[in-house]
């Protein structure tokens, strides 16, 4: 839709070296009909700033050309648009307009709804949720109504959506049980991925593909979740992941990260 726009901005060496952009790809693990055309962090962000504030054009994917004004404009086009068609660039620039717009709660939530069934990938989802400073000075009890949702979905990053929002925005005194309560209300079972499991690290990138039981990206987000708060709230993580109902894995994927941080790593985890 911008690919004009993105063309020039692609790293040159994801173009012109094999082995780096293998790195890429394997980073960003995006599904393999995701395209991904090479951009670094700081180019997105800096598409995703000019277009919030100048507009620009956007080819939509029956090939008409619109002039949008500003980024609320860009926003309804990628609305509009098959997100299938998207590369993930446009994904992620997509969440940052919604990010950068200035405007009312409920209009943001409502963008936001339309935005998080098109997330199909950790970093989109990741990068999303750790840019929307917004959300900190949001109405909380408004905020968590807008994330039951996405507990509840069967979809894999609708519910990492929730998890990380949560990890970002609620690790607090107030709503800290809250949180636990949800976690541990997940059925993995219920939740469909897009990825499959595969056994051994493969040598080259294989896209949609992950070391880990399904759903891998939600039972790694609620690991994160739980290593953030145990260096927040060591006691009351300890006493939640004891009592929990989580899954063994999911318990062994948490150790694993509170021993990976820094903040935790000399924190006993259970």
């Amino acid at each position: 839709m911008i690919d004009d726009l993105l063309h020039p901005l692609v790293c040159e060496r994801f173009k012109s070296d094999a082995r780096y952009r293998e790195g890429h790809l394997r980073v960003v693990n995006a599904l393999p009909e995701r395209r991904v055309m090479g951009l670094h962090s700081p180019e997105i962000k800096a598409v995703a700033k000019q277009l919030s504030r100048e507009g620009g054009k956007v080819v939509m994917p029956d090939g008409t050309h619109l002039i949008c004004a500003n980024g609320a404009e860009i926003i309804r086009a990628f609305e509009a648009a098959q997100s299938e068609s998207l590369c993930y660039e446009e994904t992620v620039i997509w969440g940052y307009l919604i990010n950068l717009e200035k405007c009312l709660l409920d209009k943001r939530l409502a963008m936001l709804g339309r935005y998080v069934p098109v997330l199909d990938n950790w970093a989109v989802c990741d990068s999303y949720c750790a840019h929307a400073k917004w959300m900190a000075r949001a109405d909380k009890a408004v905020m968590w109504a807008f994330l039951e949702r996405w507990f509840d979905s069967e979809r894999e990053f609708e519910v990492r959506f929730a998890v990380v929002v949560a990890m970002c925005y609620f690790l607090n005194d107030e709503w800290l049980d809250k949180v636990f309560e949800r976690i541990n209300g997940l059925d993995f079972g219920r939740i469909k991925s897009k990825y499959k499991t595969n056994k051994g690290k493969p040598k080259v990138a294989q896209q949609g593909t992950v070391q880990g039981a399904e759903p891998y990206y939600v039972r790694m987000g609620v690991a994160w979740l739980l290593a953030t708060a145990l260096a927040k709230f060591p006691e009351q993580t300890r006493a939640f992941v004891r009592s929990s109902n989580l899954p063994a894995d999911v318990v062994k994927l948490y150790i694993r990260k509170a021993r990976e941080s820094f903040r935790t790593r000399t924190v006993e985890a259970l």
